[in-house]
């Protein structure tokens, strides 16, 4: 598939800077600069931004806590996620949400989810949405591998295969949910036959391979659009830990070092230089771009101030401010 060199430029810029805001991410956690936990999805660039990629405007997604590569593939704002990160005031969530929770309905995304399978309803929720308002629009769902053993995943794809809304589900499999193995959870070696238990279409993708993840992306798109859910698994592999807190006993160096040759930035370097779409000199003007616009998001964190104890309880109740509201029946409403 023959795209524009803008697009492809855009492609890899994005995987780079996904991939340079993680890493410096993890320098930051050492450094004690972050608190809580993080869940990086270095390794799997690919997946997220080339979902996005094929999306219009009006499409809506919901992200994993996994999923700077979704964020930033679809558009999010650099500072503000890493303002975020650092549990800043200018983060999307004025820091109180962390990269797991990030949002932001300007581009479409209705959010992160720490919970497992927590954004599966949510997007089939939006799809109902659209489907009801006649949009020719659809909403796209990330989760891991681990999450289609949730209830909320079979529920919300059995209501989407007999309403036939536009969603499309997006599993992202690294293989192991936390330290399990998807071999110790699931009698299945075929992750996408459980579409067909919903009378869905389901189908696999190199997840390392961003040119096949838009195109199956735009087929998908034009599919649901006219028939309805679709199930798509793109098969990649996480380089880290499940979070920050992971040893990673449960798994071999050799086993990651294998999937690293598989590196999804490297091989589209590679593909864009041997077909003559980009120079050297142009691919390293675009890492050195992405690099620079890492560095500008932490300085514009590190020059932000922290939440002010004030606003401890803003934006956590619906209506009111929970310290000047009295109760009613014994809930604050």
């Amino acid at each position: 598939m023959k795209l524009s060199k803008d697009l492809y430029g855009d492609l890899y810029l994005k995987m780079v800077q996904t991939r340079n805001f993680e890493e410096t991410a993890a320098r930051l956690f050492v450094e004690g600069k972050v608190h809580g936990t993080a869940h990086f999805c270095i390794g799997e660039e690919a997946t997220g931004v080339g979902v996005c990629s094929a999306l219009e405007k009006e499409d809506m997604i919901t992200q994993t806590h996994r999923g700077h590569n979704q964020a930033i593939g679809r558009g999010m704002d650099l500072n503000r996620m890493m303002a975020e990160f650092l549990g800043k005031e200018t983060g999307y969530c004025k820091g109180k949400g962390g990269c797991m929770h990030i949002a932001d309905f300007s581009v479409g995304s209705l959010g992160a989810n720490g919970v497992v399978g927590g954004g599966i309803p949510v997007a089939t929720g939006a799809a109902l949405s659209q489907k009801y308002f006649k949009k020719p629009n659809i909403t796209v769902c990330f989760f891991g591998d681990g999450a289609t053993n949730e209830g909320a995943f079979h529920e919300s794809l059995n209501l989407a295969s007999v309403w036939k809304l536009p969603v499309l589900f997006v599993c992202t499999n690294n293989y192991y949910g936390m330290s399990t193995h998807i071999s110790k959870s699931m009698n299945i070696t075929d992750i996408a036959s459980r579409a067909a238990s919903y009378g869905m279409k389901g189908i696999n993708v190199d997840g390392n391979d961003i040119l096949a993840i838009h195109e199956e992306t735009l087929k998908a798109r034009e599919y649901i659009l006219k028939n309805g859910p679709m199930f798509m698994v793109l098969n990649t592999y996480r380089w880290m830990g499940h979070s920050k807190s992971d040893s990673q006993v449960y798994r071999t160096k050799e086993e990651v070092n294998e999937w690293k040759l598989k590196c999804p930035i490297k091989r589209f370097r590679e593909h864009l230089i041997k077909e003559k779409i980009f120079t050297e000199a142009e691919i390293s003007a675009l890492d050195k771009k992405a690099q620079d616009d890492v560095a500008a998001a932490v300085a514009f964190a590190n020059a932000s101030p922290e939440p002010k104890i004030e606003n401890i309880f803003d934006d956590v109740y619906a209506e009111g401010d929970i310290r000047t509201q009295k109760p009613k029946n014994g809930f604050v409403l």
